[in-house]
């Protein structure tokens, strides 16, 4: 049976990307922290399934709950790096890009005691105009990505990249493990099939075929969730309706079918999987 990488991307309901023109970052700290109780409820969940999970702590929660990043090391998930703010990689410049990242890797890699292989771009935002962050990447010492998803999209996406693992070359020429967001082929377009928004929108049988297919064809997916996907009592946001409906539909629905998902598939952290493919060294 294939392992897939499992993955959380640890954040709190008000960091997102579609709710940054109702919620100011300077009100951040005025959010009631719900991430700790909902994140703790996925390590309870995959102990009990007994699954090991990559979790891409921002940096912004690993400053203001330091036992939350321990707890999840103790319990032998792989802690990787979500960026420090939120900011999408391409409203950013170069250097807050290099600032912001090196400053979450430090207070990760302070907390774990170990080093932080892993790096994942808020809201997916590597895209055309922001390759330029993977030679960052490569300089900082992390050694994969997982910022790439192969598709067109409104906020992210670089079309016609390659759909499973593969070493690229940086624009400077380094090389760095790229493990992109898993898609499928249907009626010849990519659709995006990793998880989020899309785990909540699609029917599970339509999930769970997606991702068989790609099980079927030899190769490991990929799958993603946030700790706020499985809060359905999290405050309303008053944004915009796109951004609302991706949001909260189907909040209800989403942890009763990440345990079938768990059940369903073999699953294991984005290191290992890599590192099962001979992309990552131990």
């Amino acid at each position: 049976m294939i392992r897939n990488a499992l993955t959380v991307d640890v954040e709190d309901y008000f960091h997102v990307s579609a709710f940054a023109d109702a919620i100011r970052r300077s009100d951040w700290d005025d959010r009631q922290l719900r991430v700790e109780n909902n994140t703790q409820r996925l390590l309870e969940l995959f102990e009990g399934n007994g699954v090991k999970a990559t979790f891409f702590v921002l940096g912004w929660v690993a400053e203001r709950l330091p036992a939350l990043v321990a707890d999840i090391a103790a319990r032998g998930h792989e802690v990787a790096c979500h960026g420090y703010s939120h900011q999408l990689v391409y409203n950013q410049t170069p250097q807050l890009f290099r600032d912001e990242t090196v400053r979450a890797r430090d207070l990760l890699e302070d907390i774990v005691q170990r080093p932080v292989r892993g790096y994942r771009a808020a809201s997916y935002s590597i895209t055309e105009r922001s390759r330029w962050a993977l030679d960052i990447l490569a300089e900082a010492g992390f050694v994969y990505d997982s910022s790439i998803f192969p598709v067109h999209h409104d906020r992210y996406g670089i079309p016609g990249t390659p759909q499973h693992p593969y070493i690229l070359d940086t624009p400077a020429g380094h090389k760095l493990v790229e493990f992109p967001l898993s898609t499928v082929s249907l009626f010849g377009a990519r659709l995006p099939i990793a998880g989020g928004g899309y785990f909540r929108l699609y029917p599970y049988f339509f999930s769970r075929s997606g991702l068989g297919r790609i099980n079927r064809g030899g190769r490991p997916f990929i799958f993603y969730l946030h700790p706020w996907e499985i809060d359905p009592q999290q405050p309303r946001v008053n944004a915009g309706w796109v951004s609302r409906f991706r949001h909260y539909n189907n909040l209800h629905k989403c942890e009763a079918r990440l345990q079938r998902l768990l059940a369903d598939f073999s699953f294991g952290t984005a290191d290992d999987v890599l590192r099962g493919l001979d992309l990552l060294q131990a």
